[in-house]
């Protein structure tokens, strides 16, 4: 909260008068997030989707939230359909579809707290997001070329073969990894406790030996050399002892995998794509894939069902019959399916992902 006689932050800054009763109430809404316990992170995409919205609008002499109509909102979004960014190319239907959640969201709260009677955006459709698979994921032999990459005879060294040993061990998010603490160790467990990952949410996650040694062999080597007094337990620390950006750790861990010229490109969640994929193929279930990632519907997990490759070709390649000798035919037994494990795990992924198709809006 601000201080006495502090001023508090405006929605826009420098305010014209038009924008004054949608700026009010932009304010009051993304107070009102907080409150709910929302994260900043969420509120300030809101507010950034808000503010867009706003401008189109009072270039439109559309200054108050009881003059927009359903027309009025998809005119906005066919705006942002024809929209082209600075390099030519349009939005991307996922973009279009996260400007548009939050105007939506707004003018439902606009009509529960009776500042409308009526909401505009109720009925409004929202465009088809794309669902689109990760670019590129590492094989477990260019993983480990790309984790050899540092001088681990150097402290900077030594600390960033920690980071890619801990993101490919469990496929942790560039911010949780950033956020770790000290006690978030338990390397007797062989655990790490992340504390208010995505959603503000807690998880307890496994990590491998392997990578626990590398943690281990920085901190008793490296670290000491980074930390700032007073020290405040961060795991992973800059040149100069302080908490990562994530910018920051994108760059160190893009310079790697640039470096070891494997035809791919990718940072960060390049090694939690490689993780979930990796360890699918490797025959663990997708529900203890979810718990690892912390995704909240298994949905979003299922996408790295179908980049996991290896085990659909060896299901092809076992049961199409354009694949099999005549000889193979005859010696080989057929197993129903019924029998097939495996086979009834890969039916049961089809049918989920004919059932996402179905039920995406």
């Amino acid at each position: 909260m601000p201080k006495k006689g502090q001023r508090k932050e405006k929605f826009f800054a420098g305010d014209a008068s038009d924008a004054a009763g949608f700026a009010a109430l932009a304010t009051a809404y993304l107070d009102a997030l907080r409150v709910l316990n929302y994260s900043e992170k969420t509120v300030e995409s809101r507010a950034h989707h808000l503010r867009e919205f706003i401008k189109w609008a009072i270039d439109r002499s559309l200054s108050r939230p009881a003059e927009i109509t359903k027309p009025i909102l998809e005119r906005y979004q066919r705006h942002l359909y024809h929209y082209r960014k600075k390099n030519g190319e349009p939005l991307s239907f996922r973009s279009q579809h996260g400007c548009l959640v939050p105007v939506r969201a707004f003018f439902k709260w606009l009509c529960r707290h009776n500042h409308l009677l009526a909401n505009p955006a109720a009925d409004l459709e929202l465009p088809r997001a794309e669902k689109r698979l990760p670019r590129h994921v590492l094989t477990a032999s260019e993983a480990e070329r790309v984790i050899a990459l540092p001088d681990v005879a150097e402290p900077l060294g030594l600390r960033d073969r920690a980071i890619l040993e801990t993101l490919y061990s469990t496929g942790l998010r560039r911010m949780e990894l950033a956020h770790l603490k000290l006690y978030d160790l338990d390397q007797e467990r062989g655990t790490v406790f992340i504390r208010q990952g995505k959603g503000k949410k807690d998880r307890m996650i496994p990590m491998g030996a392997r990578a626990f040694g590398w943690v281990r062999r920085y901190l008793d080597e490296a670290r000491a050399s980074l930390a700032l007094t007073p020290d405040d337990g961060l795991v992973f620390l800059t040149n100069v002892g302080l908490v990562f950006e994530p910018n920051r750790l994108t760059q160190i861990v893009r310079s790697y995998v640039d470096a070891a010229e494997i035809g791919k490109t990718g940072s960060c969640h390049l090694f939690r794509h490689t993780c979930a994929t990796l360890m699918l193929e490797g025959g663990a279930d997708i529900r203890f894939i979810q718990q690892l990632l912390g995704h909240e519907k298994l949905e979003t997990t299922q996408i790295y069902a179908q980049v996991s490759i290896r085990m659909l070709k060896e299901v092809h390649t076992r049961t199409h019959p354009a694949r099999l000798t005549p000889e193979a035919k005859r010696t080989e037994p057929t197993t129903p399916v019924a029998d097939n494990p495996e086979l009834v795990a890969e039916l049961a992924e089809e049918e989920a992902e004919l059932a996402e198709e179905d039920e995406a809006p």
